[in-house]
């Protein structure tokens, strides 16, 4: 009997708390643990020590469910031998607690918690799970020898809709190069828009590119919805490049072009510095919308954000964040370095 017995799937297991502790199994194929609530970490029988590490990551938000259920129908292929295994893979639902109520976090929100931010909040479950997670990912990192891929991919979906349905978020790299393999990648899973970070974050995915020198990418997949209330075949392409990747079967990927490509970067944060704070943008309004020059997007006492040179658009406009917080990113186009 296998732990996964009471709910017959990694998914149920974890929402209906059947985690008792740190365990080893085996099935014919796989080699597993189960490290923590909701964190697999899944090796083939006969891994040699130069396998690629692949980290995934969902759930960080806990009502963003439909990359849950993706990465969840993955692992329960590979526990039922439907698909082999030719990576060492780290699985980690992010906030178990949150998805068990279907809110996007409970205390606070997880992804402005790693890369030590975490310390900032010692109040919020969160925030212990944002250090639990951090662990665990150096952990499996480490272990990686030299000259093998480290890749973290880190999947959401978005409050808001999108004007670009599917797109990516490259953290800084701290001064190394963007690799447009990664771009080619996220082509093969129906990805073709980025947005190139410009400084440091409390993502997890700045977290584990930062410390790790892993290839990391934050992927908005869509709209967060219930669970049960996502039609999946709008996530066949992501579904499908996982898959591909874990299994080892990932075809050549083609030259890189330019012109396929919608790529941002980062030119600053409208920052909430006070209650004051007052977003000149529609609840309604998505994600990339353009904005127009000289509008003037949000005020906050004596400072006013206004949109310069007609080419820049909003991302993650958000105004009810605390103070202090980022309550959007104005972004424009750019070409990759």
């Amino acid at each position: 009997m296998t732990p996964f017995a009471p709910a017959r799937d990694f998914l149920h297991a974890t929402l209906e708390g059947c985690f008792a502790g740190p365990r080893q199994w085996q099935t014919s194929t796989l080699s597993l643990q189960w490290l923590a609530e909701g964190v697999l970490a899944l090796a083939p029988l006969d891994a040699a020590d130069a396998l690629d590490h692949v980290l995934l990551s969902t759930g960080i938000h806990g009502n963003e469910t439909a990359p849950i259920e993706v990465v969840n129908s993955i692992v329960n292929d590979l526990l039922a031998g439907a698909m082999p295994l030719r990576c060492r893979l780290l699985v980690m639902l992010g906030n178990p607690v949150a998805m068990r109520s279907g809110a996007r976090f409970t205390d606070y929100d997880m992804n402005r918690l790693f890369n030590g931010a975490h310390i900032s909040q010692p109040q919020a479950q969160e925030a212990r799970r944002a250090a639990e997670l951090e662990q665990l990912a150096a952990d499996f990192f480490r272990a990686a020898p030299a000259g093998v891929q480290r890749l973290h991919y880190d999947l959401h979906t978005a409050i808001r809709g999108s004007v670009f349905e599917k797109f990516a978020i490259y953290p800084y790299t701290d001064g190394r190069p963007h690799k447009r393999e990664q771009l080619l990648w996220l082509e093969s899973a129906d990805v073709s828009t980025l947005l190139l970070h410009s400084k440091p974050a409390a993502t997890f995915s700045y977290y584990t590119s930062h410390h790790f020198h892993a290839d990391a990418l934050t992927l908005e997949l869509g709209k967060a919805r219930p669970f049960g209330d996502n039609d999946l075949s709008r996530f066949a392409g992501i579904d499908r490049a996982l898959r591909r990747l874990v299994s080892g079967s990932t075809p050549p990927l083609p030259a890189y072009d330019a012109s396929r490509f919608a790529v941002f970067h980062a030119k600053y944060d409208l920052v909430k510095h006070s209650e004051q704070f007052k977003l000149h943008l529609a609840d309604s309004v998505e994600n990339f919308t353009a904005l127009p020059h000289g509008m003037t997007i949000a005020e906050d006492g004596d400072i006013r954000y206004v949109a310069d040179g007609g080419e820049e658009r909003i991302l993650f406009p958000n105004p009810k964040v605390g103070v202090g917080l980022r309550a959007g990113i104005v972004i424009s186009p750019c070409q990759l370095d």
